[in-house]
């Protein structure tokens, strides 16, 4: 060794048992010296032993829960070679290091809560350094016990030491705890504690039709049993969600095998420990009685998890079958997570609770994501993924600070610095104003525990947006520039990032489909075709226009956009005459369709959009689904697709591409033509959707490919929450397949507006670097 060395790592690596792996390696390799915490991620000084073996060991077999961003060496003068490798007390210097997600609980963990033997044997709350609550209890960093909601807790002797030994797996697992020390679980109903085995008594409850608030990582689940239609249907009056599919949680994967066709990806998702809620495809034998229709009617999938934590897995173990495990809020507000909230707002909606006093330090819901196409795609980006860094592209690492607010929907925000970003859990939809709230608290949140000070803050281009005001307040407070991003081009610098497109890489051709966006031009946008950098775009195509037939109130009554296109279309004499007589004009005809027109006709109240998610309401509404009113967001859509899935079209409705000034539209006037033709014969709705879908997606391929040769573009890169439809997103990329481009599709930044703030975020430091 030519000299002492000091061995910068960062990345997430603090609270995944790096400390000890390195103390491990460096006896190993023969390196004394010493590692520690700080504030930039972890820090090791070399002073003897095999250097380049010990780095090249770091980097190729990290602790499971650790991601490493960067190793860098540089030389250390001055010091005095010490005997020895030692682990010494965290350095609390400003934080830029990343902080570790919650994990599901391993597979030691498991074994030691059902070992008779184990002192945790059935302890709600055992961990190590290779799982259990991180993100969720984290107050500060560097993490460290004192830094989280478990400091109220003291260690006993026997966890003590554990906690100080570097061979233990619980070496500095700052959540350690055992039933002599550690937070407790009970069972209570109307405020009261019921004596006993809070988990036997609630199992219970929940076979005999009862409702549980269950608290666990990051907050409140609702919980009935999952096969008891009564119970189902109870649970959805008193929370007033009629029909938004509930998630499940199984006892296990063969409890899951019963209910889904499952592929080997889908079973290492479910098994990942980020513990993501998976959508799976119903199995064409789900036993009788064994699961609810009520679940989740219309649909073709149910979203399933494992139990994540101990609490989970020894409650699903005492009931043994699967459970409804919703998130434990009042109908659009944010999840509850303390105690007494909890008992507030949860108290009318539950039979008991099953509760512990471990705080919990930020609300986080449980993540969603599906395997299409055999690649993650995460539609919320939540528990056991949040904050993990995301890694900018090439040529980013010298751009300014940027903190970006994202949109109105799905609502995150992004911090980026240094070539690296972390996009923040699922806040919600800001439109409630308790989700408004959490999200300014998790803007000051996120600014304080990353020790983030933005150069440039970002925002979408639509002035009414909460999280646009809240932007340009920041913007004032901080005295620093506001960059305004358009929403579309946001979508598609979330998925030219997160695919490593480098800063000055060539355009790219977007195809950003969703339901609504903000245009400079005054119009709604939705379906867009877009030549884009990260510093700017073009408009080059987009769906057809059409009156977004009473404003807002399309958003939530899909037959006004069914009228809003079959008038476009063809006019509605025309359409009238085409429906004859059928259910579908039944309908219609108790709407007021002479007066929407009017409405249309005089643009009041009516701007022109070339909304995605709207066409898909209104060819929702055509067959009947959600006709009068969603219940829930992308109701129709999802029912829609559901009615597609599995079923193999014989042809594929027709589009048309028309020049329209100096850009071109993707027009469904043929579409129209054939769906009616189809409607008149009694062509089954499936059939009518699987053609819709695959005239869509074909449509759209083919425009794709014609204008990314136009403009020689790079690659093509899909985005807009539209891609969370796995029919269609499958599609559209074998459409694509052998294009001789790539397609950039998002994986684990939602496509949907839960991605926004990471596109606003890359736009903002692009044209910083201008």
């Amino acid at each position: 060794m030519a000299g002492a060395e000091k061995i910068r790592v960062r990345g997430q690596v603090q609270g995944v048992g790096f400390r000890p792996f390195v103390w491990r390696l460096a006896a190993e390799f023969g390196i004394s010296g010493d590692v520690r915490n700080d504030g930039e991620g972890v820090l090791i000084r070399a002073f003897a032993g095999d250097v380049d073996g010990f780095v090249g060991a770091i980097k190729e077999n990290p602790p499971p829960l650790a991601h490493i961003d960067t190793v860098e060496r540089a030389p250390l003068a001055g010091t005095a070679v010490q005997p020895g490798f030692s682990i010494v007390e965290t350095d609390r210097s400003s934080a830029r290091t990343g902080a570790t997600p919650d994990a599901a609980m391993c597979p030691a963990c498991h074994a030691e809560i059902l070992d008779p033997e184990e002192r945790r044997h059935r302890y709600a709350f055992a961990n190590c350094t290779h799982c259990g609550p991180r993100f969720s209890i984290l107050e500060n960093i560097p993490y460290d016990r004192a830094s989280t909601t478990m400091r109220a807790f003291d260690m006993c002797p026997s966890c003590r030491a554990e906690y100080e030994d570097p061979a233990d797996r619980r070496f500095h697992a700052q959540p350690i705890a055992c039933p002599d020390c550690g937070p407790r679980l009970w069972l209570e109903r109307d405020g009261v504690e019921i004596e006993g085995d809070a988990i036997a008594a609630a199992a219970k409850l929940l076979r005999a039709g009862k409702i549980l608030g269950i608290k666990g990582i990051g907050g409140f689940h609702l919980a009935c049993d999952a096969a008891n239609e009564d119970a189902v249907r109870l649970l959805r009056e008193r929370k007033r969600r009629p029909k938004k599919p509930f998630a499940l949680m199984a006892p296990d994967m063969d409890a899951i095998r019963c209910h889904a066709a499952l592929s080997p990806a889908e079973e290492a998702l479910l098994n990942d420990p980020a513990a993501p809620i998976v959508l799976l495809e119903k199995a064409d034998d789900i036993p009788a009685g064994s699961l609810a229709p009520a679940l989740a009617p219309g649909l073709s999938v149910l979203g399933w998890m494992l139990p994540y934590s101990p609490l989970h897995a020894l409650l699903m173990a005492a009931v043994d079958g699967p459970l409804v495990m919703t998130s434990g809020n009042r109908s659009g507000e944010p999840q509850a997570i303390g105690n007494d909230e909890a008992g507030t707002k949860l108290g009318p909606f539950v039979d008991a609770f099953l509760m512990h006093d471990r705080p919990i330090a930020r609300r986080l819901d449980d993540s969603v994501a599906r395997i299409v196409s055999g690649d993650i795609r995460l539609l919320r980006r939540a528990r056991g993924y949040a904050p993990a860094s995301l890694d900018l592209p090439p040529g980013f690492k010298s751009a300014p600070p940027v903190a970006a607010f994202g949109g109105e929907l799905k609502s995150a925000l992004c911090l980026s610095r240094a070539g690296t970003a972390i996009l923040s859990h699922h806040l919600g939809d800001l439109e409630d104003a308790l989700s408004f709230g959490e999200f300014q608290k998790a803007a000051k949140d996120y600014s304080r525990l990353f020790d983030h000070c933005p150069q440039i803050v970002a925002a979408d281009l639509h002035p009414d947006y909460r999280a646009t005001r809240f932007a340009e307040a920041e913007a004032e407070r901080l005295g620093v520039p506001l960059t305004r991003v358009q929403h579309h081009h946001a979508h598609i610098a979330s998925a030219m990032a997160e695919n490593g497109w480098p800063a000055d890489g060539a355009p790219v051709l977007g195809v950003a489909l969703d339901g609504l966006g903000y245009g400079p031009d005054g119009t709604v946008w939705g379906g867009e075709f877009l030549a884009a950098t990260y510093s700017g775009f073009t408009r080059l195509a987009c769906l057809r226009p059409v009156p977004l037939a009473g404003g807002d109130a399309a958003n939530r009554e899909p037959w006004r956009n069914l009228v809003a296109q079959l008038d476009t279309a063809m006019g509605w004499d025309v359409a009238q005459k085409r429906l004859g007589k059928s259910a579908l004009a039944g309908l219609l005809s108790e709407k007021p369709v002479a007066n929407l027109r009017v409405l249309m006709q005089r643009r009041l109240n009516s701007p022109l959009t070339s909304s995605t998610g709207r066409l898909f309401d209104a060819v929702g509404a055509a067959l009947g689904l959600a006709f009068d009113r969603l219940t829930y967001e992308g109701e129709a859509a999802m029912e829609l697709e559901a009615l597609g899935a599995g079923i193999s079209p014989d042809r594929a409705y027709p589009f048309a591409v028309v020049e329209a000034g100096n850009i071109r539209h993707l027009d469904p006037v043929p579409m129209w033509d054939a769906l009616l033709t189809d409607l008149a014969d009694g062509m089954p709705p499936g059939q009518i959707s699987a053609r819709f879908h695959l005239g869509l997606a074909r449509a759209t391929a083919q425009l794709a490919k014609k204008l990314a040769d136009e403009i020689s573009a790079g690659a093509i890169a899909l985005s807009g929450g539209v891609f969370q439809n796995a029919l269609l997103m499958r599609q559209v990329a074998e459409e694509l397949d052998g294009c001789g481009l790539p397609v950039l599709a998002q994986r684990e930044v939602p496509a949907n507006d839960g991605g926004l703030a990471f596109g606003q975020a890359a736009v903002a430091a692009a044209r910083a670097l201008r």
